[in-house]
């Protein structure tokens, strides 16, 4: 099983969840975030601009089977991008072991994304 983590735009995010949605990946784990980098965003408030070091993001996260891996990362490389600086980021890390709490199913039972068993 593998772990999907994405830092994406804001304005990306319901393109992305549709998209992750019509791969198999029927259960994603998000949040709002903010990061440091290189780049600035530029706010307008009351007709003045401020700069601010901190980007405002959204974190996907989803653990998946081997076989859903490559049509996730690339249906998440098509649905972010906008071709811009700041599009974002995608990690994927190898996962031990996972459980369902209320069955006590483990391994890749714990996460059924197909209906499969």
């Amino acid at each position: 099983m593998k772990k999907v983590e994405a830092i994406i735009r804001k304005t990306k995010f319901d393109e992305v969840k549709e998209a992750l949605h019509e791969v198999g990946i029927e259960f994603i784990t998000f949040w709002e975030v903010r990061g440091v980098g290189k780049a600035t965003q530029e706010r307008v408030y009351r007709g003045l601009k401020y700069d601010t070091s901190t980007i405002e993001r959204m974190m996907i996260t989803f653990v998946c089977r081997e076989k859903y891996l490559k049509p996730a990362i690339k249906i998440l490389l098509k649905s972010a991008k906008t071709g811009q600086v700041g599009d974002g980021k995608i990690f994927v890390s190898e996962i031990i072991d996972g459980y369902r709490i209320r069955t006590g199913e483990e391994g890749e039972k714990s996460v059924y994304l197909d209906g499969e068993e």
